[in-house]
Order: C-alpha cells, then structure tokens, then sequence
C-alpha cells in the first residue's frame, strides 16, 4: 500500500476533520454516548477519498486519539477512550470508511452510496453496541437503547447529508485525489 507524500497529506487533512467534527458533541442525558459529528466526518472521508484513503484517515485519527491527542468527542484522547464504553464505535471508524470507500470508487449512483452508508452504520452501531454491553456489564437489548436508538434519526440524516455533500465534492476533485 503506497501514497504519495501528497496522498498522505490528504489523507491527514481528513483525520483532522474527524477531529474537528468530533467536537461538536452534545452530551445525552439518557445515554452514556455523545451525539457527535464523527459518523459524518468518516462516511464522507470514505465517499470522497475512496476505500484506501479513507481507511488511513481514519487510522490516523484512531491512533492519535489512541496516544492521547485530544482529537476524540469532548477534546478526550488515551486508551482509556479506545477501552472504554465508545470505544467499539471509535475502532469501527476505519471500517466505515473502507466500505463506504469500496462502493463509492465503483459507484457514483446515489442509492449504492447510501446502501454502503447504511451497512457501514449497521457495522459501526454492531461493534459500539457489543463493546458498550460489554465494558458496561449489560444486555445487548440495552446497550441497543443506549447506543444505537437514540442516534437513529440524527445518524439518518447525517448519511443524507454526507451523501449530498461527499458526492458534490467528489465530482469536482476526484482526479485530484485518486491520482495521488
């Protein structure tokens, strides 16, 4: 797997979005998890960097949050962010950008990229869902309630947003980007 040293830059801009976007955050009163802008910012890393740039951005910005960077919801950084009740939805980040990524350099029709948005949600709210019932010592059921219900809508509308905005911008630099 080789970038170009302008590939790797771009590929940083986009972890630095994730980290910016991951700072508007509104705490929940019913729910141990923030509502954020992290799903946004990775599904459209994923939409218009393609599988491979997307996947490393999104490392990127796993491993600085995981070394302490203050780059994950709430300025919070550490393993103990990785290990702790949201890391299943963190780590679920690069995942959600290589299946976003893998459809959108092959599709550029909106309904394949939105079917790709949900399946990488269902992959992102699996993993966060397992892992909070896990650390937190409660049901599947429950952590569904806590993690997964209460985002459904605001995640809908995210991948409606993403895909407007990660299609428009993919149409006007996708030379720019693939070719690096």
């Amino acid at each position: 797997m080789k970038l170009s040293t302008r590939g790797l830059i771009i590929c940083a801009i986009f972890a630095s979005i994730t980290a910016i976007l991951a700072q508007i955050s509104i705490p929940l009163p019913f729910s141990t998890v923030p509502l954020t802008m992290q799903v946004f910012a990775v599904t459209i890393s994923g939409i218009i960097l393609g599988a491979k740039k997307g996947l490393i951005s999104q490392l990127i910005y796993v491993t600085l949050g995981a070394i302490g960077m203050p780059v994950f919801a709430g300025m919070s950084g550490g393993m103990g962010m990785v290990f702790g009740y949201t890391g299943g939805f963190i780590i679920s980040f690069p995942i959600m950008a290589l299946v976003i990524g893998y459809v959108s350099e092959r599709s550029d029709k909106v309904y394949c990229i939105i079917i790709s948005m949900i399946l990488a949600l269902v992959i992102n709210y699996s993993i966060g869902t397992l892992w909070y019932s896990f650390v937190a010592g409660v049901g599947i059921v429950q952590g569904f309630t806590v993690c997964v219900a209460p985002f459904l809508i605001a995640d809908i509308i995210k991948i409606c947003l993403a895909t407007t905005i990660g299609i428009s911008v993919k149409s006007r630099i996708k030379k720019e980007v693939y070719s690096c």
